[in-house]
């Protein structure tokens, strides 16, 4: 199992007011296997995102990354689970500007302090992985959104990860560049064993994932997935349907 959250809870304090963000939320995600978390606007996607990259703690219950608790470790040890266990793909992709997309690829692997020719050659994998090896020396900001997506997928699979997680990874991209980019990731899922979550308010990257959970009043649910996609005004077939569809297409 990649990632588990046993009852997880996360309340913040405003005032003398306990504002309640995640209330018993129960997740299991195998390797392999591409989850999108859908949720209104502060219902608490990222704070869960959070709390799995260990980036904040929970008010109570327990997360296993891999198979190891993380739920109290110290500084230390969360920022060795973070290196070598999770990788990030922010909206924004976050890429370093004084730097070529080979460089920024290389850089978690500097924080291991693993030999440069050793460096070079694995983002030079990923890069052809992705299929932007080709632009290898080419500066962020002449890349286009989708490429510097590309780009910072292949930095947060520098260390191999048990686990990809992404906050609204399509964001700022187009249609056609996002479902690409999706795809891809999807595809990546499979080819390396990877646990990808993502948190997103898009229709259709939800479409493209194995589950769908809805996170609302605090609890991950799949049951009220459809309500969501009624309130976006858009026409979402459920898992169940999809595979109906496939199985009729291939026989």
């Amino acid at each position: 199992m990649a990632v588990e959250c046993i009852d997880v809870r996360r309340e913040f304090q405003d005032g003398s007011r306990v504002i309640k963000v995640l209330q018993g939320t129960n997740l299991k995600v195998d390797r392999g296997e591409f989850v999108a978390i859908v949720g209104a606007s502060g219902s608490g996607k990222t704070t869960l995102l959070n709390l799995i990259g260990g980036l904040d703690q929970p008010t109570s219950g327990k997360i296993l990354v891999d198979g190891s608790d993380i739920t109290n470790l110290n500084d230390e040890r969360m920022s060795e689970v973070r290196r070598h266990k999770i990788g990030v793909l922010f909206q924004d992709q976050h890429l370093l500007p004084i730097f070529t997309a080979l460089e920024n690829v290389e850089v978690p692997m500097l924080l291991d302090e693993i030999p440069q020719e050793e460096r070079i050659k694995r983002a030079i994998n990923l890069l052809e992985m992705v299929s932007v090896d080709h632009r290898s020396q080419h500066m962020p900001h002449e890349l286009s959104g989708g490429m510097r997506s590309r780009v910072a997928l292949a930095r947060a699979l520098a260390n191999d990860p048990a686990i990809l997680l992404c906050d609204e990874p399509t964001g700022d991209l187009d249609h056609k560049t996002g479902g690409e980019v999706i795809q891809l990731m999807r595809d990546l899922a499979k080819k390396k064993n990877l646990a990808v979550i993502a948190a997103t308010h898009d229709p259709e990257t939800a479409r493209m994932a194995d589950r769908i959970l809805l996170l609302r009043d605090g609890v991950l649910v799949d049951e009220l997935v459809s309500d969501f996609f009624k309130h976006s005004k858009v026409d979402v077939m459920t898992r169940k349907s999809r595979e109906q569809t496939d199985d009729k297409t291939a026989s």
